[in-house]
């Protein structure tokens, strides 16, 4: 393209708005010492990141999402939410661990669990199921 215009562009990119803010995002990414695709023949950064844009040397999506990084002040990092331990109601821990039926404090009594049993017991947890929010 020897002369480039939005009308050019504007097939590539349909909004005239989101071009603006590309190609200037673009130009500012010339200016920071980003590479060219394209010639520069005299042409200004501006001009340059619409050629580039014209010519599809660069994407416009590849410059979307890089725009939307450049934007983000805090960037979100997904995490796993935390899953509540089903209860031991089987086994002997689950029982020293329960509270006693009668009011009386003398009647208590705390059982003891080796490490062995304490073992045991989280062998025998079931994993986490997945659900359809964690695949996507």
């Amino acid at each position: 393209m020897a002369r480039v215009t939005v009308e050019d562009c504007i097939e590539k990119v349909e909004n005239r708005f989101e071009l603006v803010l590309l190609a200037s995002h673009r130009a500012r990414l010339l200016a920071a010492g980003a590479p060219l695709t394209v010639e520069r023949d005299r042409d200004k950064n501006p001009v340059v990141a619409l050629r580039e844009i014209g010519d599809e040397t660069i994407t416009a999506e590849d410059l979307k999402e890089q725009l939307i990084h450049s934007m983000q002040k805090y960037v979100e990092v997904d995490e796993p939410e935390a899953e509540t331990v089903p209860l031991l109601s089987s086994s002997p821990a689950a029982a020293a661990v329960a509270p006693p039926s009668s009011s009386d404090d003398k009647d208590v009594q705390f059982d003891r669990m080796s490490e062995d049993d304490l073992l045991r017991g989280l062998e025998n947890l079931a994993p986490p199921t997945e659900t359809d929010d964690e695949g996507e």
